[in-house]
């Protein structure tokens, strides 16, 4: 009996000690970006931007290439938390590379791109669409880097190396990732979520003046959007900034909020919002800035159950916030369906003042 005992102990030492050693790795290997930081600009063009022409700009959450519309993910209730094979990752992102390609944008902002992540099957994704992109300086910010996510346990996160991409025709100035503060959860969770930043792009026009180009993914999955708050805020104080010095301010992305403007009833009736999404207080828009979105069809879907029409909770939470100095011409959502990501691309159209 004695010894029947034992086992189960020793079983129990093993996991602590397990459980210690993994704690200890995420802490050593634990990614801490200053607060500011430059960026290299790869490929840099050296044609400039000027004001009173039209240009174009999409934004998208290409959502890895994992969260295409057969799959659910384990953050927001289901078990899932990938595609079903490298060469569906493939498909996904080829589709959505595809898909803004031939909307021939002058700049894309982009999220959840990753880098041999084990969630994308070690697919470089980053590498895959800069390459398409041969005629684009491109810019990339890491906002998730964690050594291993163990969840869920069948087919775990893993190894992650992911961040945001901003793609421009025009030459790039200067590039330069924010860090937000606060974090999405407590000690040790904490270790396990992304690091949320912005990623901005500075153009100079011939009047001297800048157009600064904003790429930023909110948080998700922190209680009662407190760290969204306090993203909203720092980026509502950094672009009241820059507006004040006479430059254009574009913002543009994943704001994990719904957006002022875009009404939940149209696309769901009374089903219940997930708890994780919040509204966006129109309070941190910057005064006299403007929203704009495509009121008629949603970008983003719940992915607590696969994806099928009617049944997911969808909603409005990409899309970009301008100055008032930028006259915003059109703004359109494709509706994918959601086939091969969580999101549907937005493309604004707009011209400098």
């Amino acid at each position: 009996m004695k010894k029947l005992f034992k086992i189960p102990l020793y079983l129990i030492i093993i996991l602590i000690a397990i459980f210690i050693i993994y704690l200890i790795a995420m802490m050593v290997t634990d990614y801490k970006p200053k607060e500011i930081e430059t960026v290299e600009i790869e490929n840099n063009s050296s044609e400039k931007i000027e004001k009173d022409k039209k240009y174009s700009i999409t934004t998208m959450n290409i959502g890895y290439g994992g969260l295409d519309q057969g799959q659910d993910f384990f953050m927001d209730g289901g078990r899932g938390s990938r595609s079903i094979s490298l060469e569906k990752t493939k498909e996904n992102i080829n589709n959505i590379f595809s898909s803004i390609v031939n909307k021939n944008p002058h700049f894309i902002f982009l999220q959840e791109v990753d880098k041999k992540s084990t969630r994308s099957f070690k697919f470089n994704e980053y590498e895959f669409i800069k390459d398409g992109l041969k005629e684009y300086a491109s810019t990339f910010a890491t906002n998730y880097k964690v050594f291993w996510v163990p969840l869920p346990l069948l087919k775990p996160h893993g190894t992650v190396n992911s961040g945001i991409a901003n793609f421009s025709i025009y030459n790039i100035e200067k590039s330069t990732r924010y860090q937000f503060a606060g974090e999405e959860d407590k000690w040790p969770k904490y270790l396990a979520m992304l690091d949320r930043c912005f990623l901005e792009n500075r153009l100079r026009l011939s009047n001297g003046k800048e157009l600064i180009l904003i790429n930023a993914h909110l948080s998700a999955y922190d209680k009662n959007g407190q760290a969204r708050l306090m993203q909203m805020d720092y980026l509502k104080n950094h672009v009241e900034k820059e507006y004040e010095k006479g430059n254009y301010v574009l913002v543009g992305g994943d704001f994990n909020n719904v957006m002022p403007g875009s009404d939940l009833k149209k696309f769901n009736g009374s089903k219940h919002k997930p708890e994780w999404l919040q509204y966006m207080p129109e309070e941190l828009i910057p005064k006299n800035f403007k929203v704009a979105i495509d009121k008629n069809i949603p970008t983003n879907r719940d992915v607590n159950i696969p994806y099928t029409e009617g049944e997911n909770f969808v909603s409005i939470i990409d899309g970009f916030i301008v100055s008032p100095n930028i006259d915003v011409i059109s703004v359109s959502t494709e509706d994918m369906q959601f086939k091969y990501s969580d999101h549907n691309p937005v493309t604004m159209d707009f011209i400098l003042r």
